[in-house]
């Protein structure tokens, strides 16, 4: 489960994204058009010190953009070309925005949900000590293959056709960065659905 706060945050993460963007090479829509939510989903760092999300946004009319997010507490050593931004959360204090992709956390995550669907997090806030959950903003749909979930040294590069490619032990997942419906490959995918988007889109797959 995910722990979510009612913070203010400085830059806000559209905001951030706003900046970032546009300097992607598989960025698509009009630089310093503002960036809106369109849907997210959560991932749940066993360990309780990383936050993973994955925000669906377009920058104006563009398509709609997939960008994985690590929120963490203190930079992350040798992840600087990954980092996107430093948020100041009224909650937490300062918090340094990775590009997921390039975070050791995310990959065994992102594997779990590709070959062994294991679903996204559950959020919630606790409110007078009780916990109220927030209901998800889209549905997820992984493979079941039957695969063990992968360990061992991670690493991500670009992909071609507009993906990331993320590489946990033996196995190599692409991160869909412009998702559009798809079917999902034999080798096991990641799929969802939010409101307004009933054909099942591909966000990400094991190659």
């Amino acid at each position: 489960m995910a722990l979510l706060h009612r913070a203010e945050l400085r830059p806000s993460k559209l905001e951030l994204l706003a900046g970032w963007l546009p300097g992607r090479q598989w960025f698509a829509g009009e630089a310093g058009a503002p960036v809106t939510r369109v849907a997210a989903y959560r991932f749940d760092d066993p360990a309780g010190e990383v936050g993973i999300e994955t925000l669906l946004v377009r920058a104006g009319d563009g398509p709609v953009l997939q960008v994985p997010l690590t929120y963490r507490g203190a930079p992350l050593a040798g992840a600087d070309e990954h980092l996107v931004g430093v948020i100041e959360h009224s909650v937490l204090g300062r918090r340094w925005a990775y590009d997921a992709c390039g975070d050791p956390v995310y990959a065994p995550l992102l594997a779990a949900a590709v070959l062994a669907d294991a679903g996204q997090a559950e959020e919630y806030f606790e409110v007078d000590g009780k916990r109220e959950v927030r209901p998800v903003s889209m549905t997820l749909t992984g493979s079941r293959t039957g695969r063990p979930v992968p360990t061992g040294p991670v690493s991500a590069g670009p992909g071609d056709g507009g993906v990331t490619v993320v590489r946990v032990g033996d196995v190599e997942l692409a991160v869909v960065r412009r998702p559009v419906p798809a079917d999902v490959p034999e080798a096991g995918g990641l799929a969802g659905t939010w409101p307004g988007q009933d054909e099942p889109v591909l966000l990400a797959y094991a190659r």
